[in-house]
């Protein structure tokens, strides 16, 4: 069940600087309720994606395609895309609509449904390599392609703010990974993670 008082506001999704809201959702819950099966997860690394001008955004020059039409809508659903045939990357749509921002979920600190993650990922017991990645969360939270275009303040998929504290002297930035193509873009400082968290992923 959705916790009204703390679910995330399409207002915190809706404003214009990708790039504060990427820092702003570490700490942040990630909560799914899939197939009667609820996991949740504390989000400790991020990447912006800054749409039009962004080198490395499936919406760079304004790029249309029947995955990134859902980039374009108001700010505050997800966007899941699979990558090498198996991988699904979870994203969540900031910005107005018409402006294709988007913030990639790299890593989250698994916090409830523990059991239910370990046998989606067919893993026996539980290591950092459970949730580190956007390839590896999405599986262990259930989420799939399936999910791209749903609203994220209620189920399937919905966002908490739990009063976690991350200040700034707790965030590290670096450049973005898996983003060569992107040219000088690619060297922006628009990754973010939890100093010192165990759970990010390893680049």
């Amino acid at each position: 069940m959705v916790d009204v008082n703390a679910v995330l506001p399409f207002s915190f999704y809706r404003r214009s600087d990708v790039v504060q809201i990427s820092k702003e959702l570490l700490g942040k819950f990630l909560v799914t309720e899939i197939d009667g099966r609820r996991t949740a997860g504390m989000i400790v690394e991020t990447e912006a994606y800054a749409g039009i001008t962004d080198r490395a955004s499936h919406a760079y020059n304004g790029r249309h395609s029947n995955r990134t039409a859902v980039m374009y809508r108001a700010g505050g659903v997800a966007y899941v895309y699979l990558i090498y045939g198996m991988y699904h990357l979870f994203n969540i749509v900031t910005n107005a609509e018409g402006v294709p921002d988007a913030v990639l979920i790299r890593a989250v600190e698994p916090a409830e449904g523990v059991e239910i993650m370990l046998k989606r990922r067919k893993i026996k017991k539980i290591d950092y390599k459970l949730t580190a990645g956007p390839g590896r969360l999405t599986r262990a939270l259930g989420i799939t392609v399936a999910h791209t275009g749903v609203p994220l303040n209620e189920a399937p998929i919905w966002l908490e703010d739990r009063r976690v504290a991350v200040r700034d002297d707790d965030i590290t930035a670096g450049p973005r990974i898996g983003v060569d193509y992107a040219g000088s873009h690619a060297e922006l400082p628009w990754r973010f993670w939890i100093r010192g968290n165990p759970w990010v992923s390893k680049k």
